[in-house]
């Protein structure tokens, strides 16, 4: 939670920005955040997720959408700040995901990602390999590259690790066009 608290507080927002929070859940991030009199818009997959969060949020402007981040219903280029929370490790196709984030940023913009990746340069330890197919039952995969996932048309601004010898980044990225 200090983590992403410290990643948050970081990002200056603000109120002429279009901010698009990816996988919002059920709003952990928006908490850590002064969201008020920022445009924002926040999708998941889940209906329950995005109930609780809507219940969180329910006094805000924030727009709350029900939404298959791998196939967004965004025009191309409609955003200036995309946030990307622990959604890389958990989508079907992170790939694709990512492809989508791409295609909805602005060309000025930025994509904030904080996710579990295989550390820079790494190969997956012998332990997490094992557990792998066990923890992707769960929901979430120990085992992706962001080197591997990310597209061709990006910049890395910056590539932080965060927690768990460098398992957990901030990576924030733009767009080449």
């Amino acid at each position: 939670m200090y983590a992403r608290k410290q990643i948050f507080q970081s990002i200056p927002f603000n109120n002429q920005q279009k901010i698009l929070f990816v996988g919002v859940g059920t709003g952990a991030d928006l908490e850590l955040i002064h969201h008020a009199n920022l445009n924002i818009t926040a999708i998941d997959y889940s209906p329950d997720m995005l109930r609780k969060a809507r219940k969180k949020f329910g006094n805000s402007t924030i727009t709350f959408l029900e939404m298959d981040a791998q196939k967004m219903e965004f025009e191309n280029e409609s955003f200036d700040i995309i946030v990307a929370s622990l959604i890389l490790s958990v989508v079907p196709d992170a790939t694709k995901c990512f492809q989508e984030m791409i295609r909805v940023l602005k060309p000025e913009g930025k994509i904030i990602v904080f996710d579990k990746f295989v550390p820079k340069n790494k190969k997956l330890s012998l332990p997490k390999m094992l557990l792998r197919p066990i923890i992707s039952l769960l929901g979430t995969d120990i085992g992706r590259s962001f080197e591997e996932i990310s597209p061709e048309n990006i910049v890395v601004v910056e590539d932080t690790p965060i927690m768990l010898n460098g398992m957990y980044r901030k990576i924030i990225i733009g767009k080449i066009n």
